[in-house]
């Protein structure tokens, strides 16, 4: 019997010791697994050289690097720099004469490097605006390689639709993806490029694609591949981000009277059919949206654009900021084709780097549930995961609204993720004209 208890209290001792240890090695209060598939944390500024000078753009582009940089972007997008043509040609960045020299005008090959090395020095990458559709009609493989065209009945080079400046490549010889595999190339080994952003990425086929964005990566591994697409096939080819198209029209309809709702709808509609690891691209404006819309109309005020953009950004997508959004008052249609000098503001310059912040800060919980709170005239989401809240709300009006703070996170207490200060949760939220928060906790 003696030696029965005395293997019990032994037993007893060891569980004892066992449990102290293992409450010990427990934290106090472990951290809640994260929720979802990881999300972007990458913003993109899309520069258009020739809204930095009239001459010498890439110099005076390099010399903005610095404060695009601090404004949270870690990827740079530059518009086309390879000579354009002049024959048929207006004045199009995209009607490309050679492949391999610089716009004169921008400046030199050794400009094109020294941002690059300016851009990589503030730990961001540079992505090239690449045209593989067409060419101007003054290109020299219009004479030496005309096998590289397509053509009508008449044996006649041939437009692609709509655009008669430029001359359409034919991908059936084969020829003609050699050549341009070798221009690409030339931009990754001698450019120093990081990846393409490929316009009108639909003119071209797959087969393409899928070949030069695995021969361009076993040479360059994690080169960025942007398509200019809506088409969710383009990822099968290598793709890393295709286009939310719908996303600017859907925010500025809410700012234009339409159904605030809509927003979230149709940002958990695009987002829900993005592979793991790839990504789509949201904006407010790109280059061709500011070409045909007037930029203080198309969200109802000039003074709008900061609270859409918040829009744009605070999903689940990768958001862009195009050279001129971070302007104050400009008006009207910005052609993409004209030299012009903007006045970058310093206030939109940080008002924008505080939204990125919130935007990169928030990534663990933007893994969260979505749920949609939207008033008639508030945009309004929230993103959960255990333990852990974000709420944004944007104002798409230029009068003050109300809305009720969703009753699960009224009283709570958040971080301001604009400000920094903390506060509890009302149970209701008054939001200024075209004003927006993002709270977190």
């Amino acid at each position: 019997m003696k030696k029965i208890l005395k293997a019990t209290a032994a037993l007893l001792a060891a569980i004892s010791a066992s449990c102290t240890s293992y409450e010990i090695d427990m934290p106090e209060n472990p951290a809640p697994p994260a929720e979802g598939p990881e999300v972007p944390v990458n913003v993109i500024y899309e520069a258009n050289p020739r809204f930095f000078g009239e001459d010498g753009c890439l110099g005076k582009l390099t010399a903005r690097v610095p404060a695009i940089s601090e404004m949270g972007c870690d990827i740079l997008w530059v518009m086309p720099v390879c000579t354009p043509g002049e024959l048929k040609a207006i004045g199009s960045p995209y009607c490309i004469r050679d492949f391999k020299q610089i716009n004169p005008r921008y400046g030199t090959m050794a400009d094109f490097k020294a941002l690059v090395a300016a851009a990589h020095a503030q730990g961001m990458k540079v992505v090239l605006d690449w045209i593989a559709n067409h060419t101007s009609w003054d290109n020299p493989w219009i004479t030496s390689h005309p096998d590289r065209y397509k053509k009508d009945g008449a044996g006649n080079i041939v437009s692609p639709d709509n655009w008669p400046d430029v001359a359409q490549l034919d991908y059936n010889n084969p020829a003609t993806a050699e050549a341009m595999e070798d221009a690409m190339t030339y931009w990754v080994t001698e450019g120093g490029v990081d990846g393409f952003r490929c316009d009108f990425a639909e003119g071209v086929p797959h087969e393409f694609w899928a070949k030069v964005i695995a021969d361009l990566r076993a040479a360059r591994p994690g080169l960025i591949m942007i398509a200019e697409a809506s088409d969710y096939s383009f990822y099968d080819d290598g793709f890393d981000m295709i286009y939310d198209w719908n996303s600017s029209r859907a925010i500025s309809a809410a700012f234009q009277g339409g159904k605030a709702s809509e927003v979230v709808t149709e940002a958990a509609d695009a987002l829900a059919k993005v592979p793991e690891g790839k990504s789509i691209l949201r904006y407010v404006f790109n280059h061709d949206v500011a070409a045909e819309n007037s930029i203080d109309r198309m969200y109802g005020s000039v003074d709008a654009i900061p609270a859409a953009y918040v829009l744009a950004a605070m999903f689940n997508g990768t958001p862009m900021i195009y050279s001129s959004m971070d302007v104050e008052g400009l008006s009207g249609r910005l052609s993409f084709f004209d030299y012009r000098t903007l006045d970058f503001s310093a206030k939109l310059t940080a008002e924008y780097r505080a939204v990125n912040d919130a935007f990169i800060r928030s990534a663990e919980v933007r893994r969260g549930e979505l749920a949609g709170y939207s008033t008639s005239s508030v945009v309004c989401f929230t993103r959960s995961i255990p333990g852990r809240s974000m709420l944004v709300a944007v104002n798409t009006t230029g009068s003050d609204q109300t809305l009720k703070t969703p009753i699960e996170l009224a009283g709570t207490e958040m971080t301001d993720l604009i400000s920094g200060h903390t506060l509890t949760l009302p149970v209701t939220l008054t939001l200024g004209a075209y004003g927006y928060v993002i709270y977190m906790n």
